[in-house]
Parts: structure tokens; C-alpha cells; sequence
């Protein structure tokens, strides 16, 4: 890590917090005053925008209206992700509120039905009358579904963040290739902001967010028409922010512009939430529901959410938050719970085997590794890992159960990965996903050929700029500077994650006053330091139980860190303390 040179201050001299929140903003790119009142204060009204600016909203909107006004059978078909699942809720919740009964949700198996649409599900639920299908976070890639569900009567709405299909035409005016143009799916209406002729202003909704923007337009219309349906009251969709925050938060999409009205404004949902899943769940995992922060929602509630369909029916997970019994809530927080501590151990057993293989062979430019007894569920988890250890691409696919071979990737950043997988055709059974992640199925006979149509494919697929990931610290702080003036400034610049990381400090010549162990298999270290004063600050970090012993640490011994500040609260009380990111 790169430290940034500001000016020295004496030991003890206090610091300007005016002028560290300028510095702040300014290395986040927010230096004109709109901006920084649009960054600190996000606001729902001013800061979101219209969306029927999205091509084919309204004419996705006028479809619901007339399903609506005849009573059709609806089918909310959502992806079984910490982003489709909420999604799937955020538009239950909403048919529910105007009193629509004629509808249901339908979310596929991960590893029986795999992602996306698929034939024998559209089959089943046209029998059962569904007349209108409208997706959440996936179905921009599944044209043949799309073809078939219209053969059979069934109307498709996609809302989707994923990239399309896309494929290079030949400008015959010139006689050389043109841009990429998306093939998308024949659906009644494609709502996707990633579609390469539509202008809405901001690209990085996720799946939940871009169903939130259809129920907006929905009761848009809903309250300027003449119709028979419940008229939730002015602003009541904003209850619904605390699922958007949920898949925002989840799906890693940058914090920025809407994103962060969202995030911003769901946060303070989740932490007055009403859902009684959430509620049990949180108390069970004795996470105080009053300070819920984004990383409450990347490590607990997100991972939770995502195990049902890892290794389980990912309706549990959907019920959770969808249910309003209480009893209910409670078993299935704690099945989620025991299923999420069986997630970690098959984890844990796919990592050792894979770094095993690859200790013993010569490392590709991509890594394509898989088992047919590997948990396809958890393979996502791994190949990121993977791929952060050794900056590549990674490929791992398993079969477990045999229900075929599926398999989830990871990009380093260097190749758009679906694009990575579009220039390996002719080895897949259907793929997709975003740029940095995505997922596929291959046939037995393609497995044997992957890598090497990969490693092909990725010397064909153009490379991104390689940027070194140098993480400086935004400031130089003392021990005497952990106040709550201080942690105020820090937190107004919250919800943090992509586009906008958490403010790391640098402090130096610290002395330990007391070091130790903790966790069940004290594999996490806690270093207790003192500022002038004589008060205690204490300092943590995961997964770092060996660094006493790498780094000779002592007690009395001095140390520089870089760290962020957070909040700690156990039991009811409040508390600042350091999380270290690395030792000097």
C-alpha cells in the first residue's frame, strides 16, 4: 500500500475536521458543491430519476395495466440470488398493497433448473393459466425461452441488469466490422438499462433496483388513472428500499448516483424494518437492528439470503422476508443459519482440493479446474477467491447430484468475462452474467476441451487497461484523533463499498499495550493500543492469527497500520475501534 505524503502534524495537535471531510470528498471525485450536497444528503425525490426514462417502460407498464384490469394470472419470476430474491419480495410486496390476488412467484432451482428461463418451467406455469411472466434479474440472454414462452401464449416481460447477447455486424457501406449490437430477446418489453439504445442516465442499477424503478412507473400510473385496485398512500413504495439496499449492497454495484439514494435511504429502512424474517434473523445472530450497516448486510444477512439456493430451495430464503409470521420467521432463520454454517465446511473442502491442483500444475492465463462431486452452488465463492489470490480469470464447474455441469467464473478485470466466454462459443450449453462475474453449463464431452478454449479465447479478447490496485491512505491520524467528531465526518460518508470505499488511515508508532487471540479457533487478532490521555483503542483484524508470529509482535513494542475506523456494538453499548487493513 502507497501512502500519501500530507503535510505532518505535531503529535498532538488536533485535527481539522472541515478539512479532513473536503480531503475525503475530493479523493472520491466529489469536489463541486452540488455534488458534495448530493453526496452527503442523498435525497429520494431530487436524486432519482424518472423511470419511464427507461426504453420500454411504458409500454412494459401498459401491459401490467391491462393484466391488471382482466384479472390475468402475473408470475414474478426472479433469479435465486441476494439480488433476484429480493426483487422477487419488492414486487409480491407491491401486487399485495393494491390488492392484487392473481399472481405468483415462481424462482427456479439453481442446480435442477439452473439459471434464467427455462422450457419445462415456462411449460408448467402456461398450463397453470399465467398469461404474463415478468422476470427480476435475469432473461436478457434467454431468447430461445423467450421464442418458446410466445409459441405457448405467454406474454414476457424482462427486467434485467445483465448484459445482453451481443454480436459484432459487418458494416457493408465500408466492408469492416462495426460495433457490438445486442440481440435481445423477442419479449413483450425489455426493461435493462445496459441495452445499447437506451439513454437512461445511470448504468449500474442491479436486478432489485430495476424492479423498484418498474413498481415506481407502475404507481406512477396508478395514481393518475381512474381504476378499481387499493391506492397505496403518497411515498409508500418507500418501504421498499430496504430490499433494494439489500441487493445493491449484495450485488456489489458501484454506490454511486442512484445507487446511493438507494443504499443511503435503504439502510434507514432496514434499521426500522418491519419484516419479522429480518427481525428474527438479526436477533438470532444478535446483530442490533438500530445500527445495521452495509457490512451487516455483506456478511450476514447477504450470505444468508444466498444459501438457500447454493445448497437448499432458495424459497426459503424468499419467505423470510416475504412472510409476516413470526413462528414461521424463527424456523427459518434458524435453518438458514444452520444451512449457511454447512456452506462454509463445503467451501472450505472445494478450496483445499483446489489449491492442491493447482500447487501441482503450470498456471494458465485462465484457471479452469473442477470436480464431479463439487457443490456447483458454492463455486462461486471459491472461484472469486481464487482469482483475488491469483489475478486471473478462473473457471470452476461441478456436477453434484446429476443434474449436469455448472459451473461460475470470476474476471480479474483484465476481459469482460461474458465476453470472455462469447469468444470460447461452441463449448457451452447457455452462459451469462455480468462483466467481472458470470455462470455456465457444459456438456461432459465440453470439460475436457474448456481450458484450452479459454486460454484460446483469452489472448482473442481484448484487454482491459491493467490498473495496479494501489489503495492510499487518505489520511494520517493519531490515537487522540478516535473521537466522535471524527467518526461523525467518516460516516456521513457512508454506505460504503464499490465506487466508494471505506476512508483508510495511517498511524504511526503506535504502542501495543496488549495483544491477543480470539474467535473459536483464535484465528483473529485484537491489539489493544492508548492515546495520550490514558483511554484504551482497541484494533482487529480477521483471519490474521499467524501475524503475531510473522511480524514479531510484542507488547510494548511500537507498530505503524493502516486501519478504518468503525463503530463496535456489543450488547447495547457503542464503541470506536480500528480495523486493521495492513501492518507496516
Amino acid at each position: 500500500m502507497q501512502i500519501s505524503t500530507f503535510p505532518e502534524r505535531t503529535k498532538h495537535a488536533p485535527i481539522d475536521t472541515f478539512s479532513l471531510l473536503e480531503k475525503l470528498l475530493a479523493q472520491r471525485g466529489v469536489i463541486k458543491p452540488d455534488d458534495k450536497e448530493k453526496f452527503l444528503n442523498p435525497d429520494y425525490d431530487m436524486h432519482t430519476h424518472d423511470p419511464f426514462l427507461l426504453k420500454d417502460m411504458a409500454r412494459a407498464v401498459e401491459r401490467v395495466f391491462h393484466a391488471l384490469s382482466n384479472n390475468e394470472k402475473i408470475i414474478i419470476y426472479s433469479d435465486y440470488d441476494t439480488d433476484g430474491i429480493p426483487g422477487g419480495v419488492l414486487f409480491h410486496d407491491f401486487l399485495k398493497k393494491i390488492g392484487y390476488k392473481n399472481f405468483e412467484n415462481y424462482i427456479p432451482h439453481r442446480n435442477d433448473e439452473g439459471y434464467g428461463l427455462n422450457t419445462e418451467a415456462l411449460t408448467f406455469l402456461a398450463k397453470g393459466g399465467a398469461s404474463l411472466l415478468i422476470t427480476i434479474d435475469c432473461g436478457i440472454t434467454d431468447n430461445k425461452e423467450v421464442e418458446y414462452a410466445n409459441s405457448i401464449g405467454l406474454d414476457v416481460i424482462i427486467t434485467d441488469h445483465h448484459l445482453p447477447l451481443r454480436s459484432d455486424y459487418l458494416d457493408a457501406a465500408r466492408h469492416k466490422l462495426g460495433q457490438a449490437c445486442d440481440e435481445l430477446p423477442p419479449a413483450y418489453a425489455v426493461i435493462n438499462q445496459n441495452r445499447s439504445d437506451d439513454t437512461y442516465p445511470f448504468k449500474g442499477l442491479c436486478g432489485a433496483a430495476l424492479a423498484f424503478k418498474f413498481v415506481q412507473a407502475l404507481l406512477k400510473k396508478l395514481r393518475t388513472e381512474n381504476h378499481e385496485l387499493q391506492l397505496p398512500p403518497e411515498g409508500w413504495e418507500k418501504w421498499l428500499l430496504d430490499l433494494v439496499a439489500i441487493a445493491t449492497i449484495s450485488d456489489m454495484v458501484p454506490l454511486l448516483d442512484e445507487n446511493r439514494v438507494f443504499a443511503y435511504w435503504g439502510l434507514r429502512v432496514l434499521r426500522k424494518s418491519r419484516r419479522v424474517g429480518l427481525i428474527e434473523l438479526l436477533r438470532r445472530l444478535r446483530v442490533d437492528q438500530r445500527y445495521l450497516t452495509e457490512e451487516d448486510i455483506g456478511f450476514v444477512i447477504g450470505p444468508r439470503i444466498n444459501v438457500a439456493s447454493r445448497i437448499d430451495i432458495p424459497a426459503k430464503a424468499f419467505q423470510l422476508l416475504a412472510t409476516d409470521d413470526v413462528a414461521y420467521a424463527g424456523i427459518l432463520a434458524d435453518e438458514l443459519n444452520s444451512l449457511n454454517e454447512r456452506r462454509k465446511g463445503l467451501v472450505a473442502g472445494v478450496m483445499r482440493e483446489a489449491k492442491q491442483r493447482i500447487a501441482r500444475q503450470e498456471i494458465r492465463e485462465v484457471i479452469v479446474l473442477g470436480n464431479l462431486d463439487w457443490h456447483p452452488g458454492i463455486l462461486g465463492l471459491v472461484a472469486n477467491r481464487l482469482m483475488e489470490e491469483h489475478e486471473r480469470p478462473v473457471f470452476l464447474w461441478g456436477e453434484a447430484g446429476g443434474r449436469g455441469i455448472k459451473g461460475s467464473c470470476r474476471s480479474d478485470g483484465t476481459v469482460n468475462i461474458v465476453e470472455l466466454m462469447r469468444k470460447a462459443e461452441g463449448v457451452w450449453e447457455n452462459y451469462g452474467g455480468h462483466a467481472s462475474s458470470g455462470g455456465f453449463t457444459v456438456t461432459r464431452r465440453s470439460i475436457h476441451v474448456l481450458e484450452e478454449r479459454l486460454v484460446l479465447a483469452y489472448g482473442e479478447t481484448e484487454k482491459r487497461e491493467e490498473v495496479e490496485e494501489r489503495r492510499e491512505a487518505d489520511a494520517t491520524l493519531t490515537l487522540d484523533d478516535i473521537t466522535e467528531e471524527i467518526y461523525s465526518v467518516v460516516g456521513s460518508l457512508a454506505p460504503f463499498g464499490r465506487g466508494n470505499p471505506r476512508p483508510v488511515f495511517l498511524f504511526k508508532d503506535v504502542k501495543v499495550r496488549e495483544i491477543k487471540k480470539f474467535g473459536k479457533e483464535k484465528n483473529h487478532l485484537m491489539l489493544t493500543f492508548q492515546n495520550t490521555m490514558g483511554r484504551p483503542i482497541q484494533a482487529i483484524q480477521f483471519f490474521a492469527g499467524d501475524m503475531i508470529e510473522r511480524l514479531e509482535l510484542e507488547e510494548g513494542g511500537e507498530i505503524n497500520i493502516t486501519a478504518h475506523l468503525e463503530e463496535h456494538v456489543f450488547r447495547g453499548r457503542r464503541s470506536l475501534r480500528l480495523r486493521v487493513v495492513e501492518f507496516l
